[in-house]
């Protein structure tokens, strides 16, 4: 039963990488990127993200156990801020490449309140962190679309 938890959280082995994160994070774009390009609805999406963060939470918290607190290992938190960040922005690469670099720039320097969301317990906390973090990187790209939508008015 361990297995299923420990492939999920690594992202299917992804987080046994050195720089697994940023991989994890990478490898969320392109497969967003894919799946729009082929038809893949936006509501389609955010219910990907929903549960990409709900089966998140309940495969740090169970990981946890023998990886310890917030392994990095465990990826699938990347994976679900990574979502988050990509959620209603234009699906080309250079708004994609813009959020990956904001994205992982909020994830490593955590200001904010990011550094205090990792204090939740168990999963909540390995998963807030980066969901907090995609949150910010959505609400920039927003505010960029906002003011070049401004421009051209």
């Amino acid at each position: 039963m361990m297995q299923l938890p420990k492939i999920t959280a690594s992202c299917l082995g992804i987080g046994y990488i050195k720089g697994g994160g940023t991989i994890a994070a990478m490898v969320t774009c392109f497969l967003w990127w894919e799946a729009v390009v082929n038809g893949v609805t936006e509501e389609t999406m955010i219910a990907a993200t929903a549960a990409i963060i709900v089966i998140g939470i309940w495969a740090a918290y169970v990981v946890e156990k023998d990886w310890g607190k917030d392994s990095s290992r465990v990826v699938i938190d990347e994976a679900a801020g990574m979502s988050i960040s990509l959620l209603f922005i234009p699906v080309s690469w250079p708004w994609i490449l813009a959020a990956l670099v904001l994205f992982r720039f909020f994830d490593i320097v955590k200001p904010l309140y990011i550094r205090k969301a990792e204090s939740l317990p168990g999963g909540w906390g390995v998963m807030a962190d980066d969901i907090l973090a995609g949150v910010y990187t959505n609400l920039l790209l927003q505010l960029i679309l906002v003011i070049i939508a401004w421009q051209h008015l």
